[in-house]
């Protein structure tokens, strides 16, 4: 493997990672009933995460 492909790798490791830590935040504040803060059109707002 070059350094490359390593790289390649890594990165979609990374990227699955974060989706899998998103999914469980989302999971967590369902559990919780409590609000999750988005930043939209440099503006923080509170959702329920439907």
């Amino acid at each position: 493997m070059t350094t490359i492909e390593i790289q390649i790798e890594e990165k979609n490791k990374i990227l699955k990672g974060l989706e899998k830590a998103y999914e469980k935040l989302l999971e967590f504040k369902k559990t919780q009933n409590s609000e999750l803060m988005v930043l939209r059109d440099n503006k923080i707002v509170k959702i329920k995460p439907e």
